[in-house]
């Protein structure tokens, strides 16, 4: 493996041939000094691959995006937040596709090579007037990708992104989501740039898998997005030897994609709505790599295993229950669980423990849970973060 070196103050923009841009356009009608319209542009026409919501309510952009994706070319992706663009029948498929000509023609790009991403609010039109004058007033430029990702956010306290560099080439993401986290396929928005010249299949393939062991491993809130997209572009700036299925170089491709990826996911975990602490849920011995998936996402999405951690509340068996109630065939005479290092459960017996220990360790701004199923060899780890207060306040005046 290609020794992965992490760029400091890396952003989307990283990789060679690529440009960013973002402005404040209003789109929620609202005062504030943080963008909410960007476009990401690729100086050559690139590669793309894509995940996307599995939600049956799925916003329009989405549906633009896999149509559009199945060519495996885009030179630019344009996102706004404030307003998800979903549940507006036909007007929200016409929006977005005016989105994307509005983007084509500032980037100079055929309208059907541009993608599109929206969040915010469901059920609202977007504001095309203002969207219009937004994009008209963006500056492209290699220097803007920390803009491109301030302008994602919506409930986000920070803006998310890494950028790091292996095998002479670069591959960088940035992501938003807070709230109504609990993907399957992905986070709310992740984009994902690389100047590595790689064959689309093998791109598509790697994305797959990373979004498996990441974005798809971190829970909230237990709800889906009906805009969760993940993209992935690869322009092959970097001049580097083509990538090719089954080689060296694509395992390499492959690790440190997934490292962007799990960097970003576990961002998004701590960044959680009210999150006070980031969870991570470590299942070890399950007899598939699904089954030790489902485990380790049961738990980590308990409303009651959040609520424990939360209160530095010692109640392992909540952890116990959540297990047991996976679907998965587990054993209860082999089950093992320890929290913060402190082995709690052993072959289904309690053992004897330090109850303010454990509360301190659940007291922790990361707070790890083991779990052992002794039934096979597979892992799997989930993160999330705990239940506060604080998300019930956001959540109950996200429109007002």
């Amino acid at each position: 493996m290609n020794k992965i070196e992490n760029i400091s103050l890396g952003t989307i923009t990283s990789p060679k041939g690529f440009q960013a841009g973002a402005v404040f356009a209003a789109i929620k009608g609202v005062k504030s000094e943080k963008p909410d319209l960007a476009v990401l542009y690729s100086e050559v026409p690139a590669a793309v691959a894509g995940v996307f919501t599995r939600n049956r309510v799925k916003a329009a952009p989405v549906v633009l995006c896999q149509q559009r994706v199945k060519s495996g070319k885009a030179s630019a992706i344009v996102v706004n937040s404030g307003c998800a663009n979903a549940c507006n029948g036909d007007d929200g498929m016409t929006d977005a596709v005016m989105m994307a000509e509005l983007a084509a023609k500032k980037a100079g790009v055929p309208a059907t090579e541009v993608l599109v991403a929206s969040t915010g609010v469901i059920g609202k039109r977007l504001p095309m007037e203002k969207i219009r004058d937004g994009i008209g007033k963006i500056s492209l430029a290699r220097n803007k990708g920390h803009d491109f990702a301030r302008a994602i956010m919506t409930t986000d306290t920070v803006h998310k992104e890494i950028a790091v560099k292996v095998g002479g080439y670069t591959i960088a993401g940035c992501a938003k989501g807070s709230g109504m986290i609990h993907p399957d396929m992905a986070t709310l928005l992740g984009f994902i740039t690389t100047d590595a010249a790689i064959d689309l299949k093998v791109l598509q393939k790697a994305l797959h898998q990373a979004v498996d062991v990441s974005f798809n491993m971190i829970s909230v809130d237990t709800d889906t997005s009906t805009n969760d997209t993940v993209l992935l572009l690869a322009n092959g700036q970097a001049g580097n030897p083509r990538i090719k299925d089954c080689t060296p170089e694509a395992a390499d491709f492959q690790e440190a994609l997934d490292l962007v990826c799990v960097t970003l996911a576990k961002m998004i975990a701590r960044d959680g709505e009210g999150a006070t602490r980031l969870i991570e849920v470590n299942v070890t011995g399950a007899n598939s790599v699904t089954d030790a998936r489902t485990v380790a996402r049961t738990i980590v999405s308990s409303p009651l295993v959040k609520s424990a951690v939360h209160g530095c509340d010692p109640n392992w068996g909540r952890v116990a229950a959540a297990a047991g109630r996976s679907g998965v065939a587990i054993e209860e005479t082999k089950l093992a669980i320890a929290i913060g290092g402190i082995p709690l459960l052993k072959a289904g017996r309690p053992l004897p423990s330090d109850a303010k220990k454990v509360s301190e360790a659940l007291g922790r701004n990361e707070v790890k849970i083991d779990v052992n199923l002794n039934l096979g060899i597979e892992v799997a780890t989930a993160w999330g973060c705990d239940l506060s207060e604080e998300y019930v306040k956001i959540n109950s005046e996200y429109m007002t």
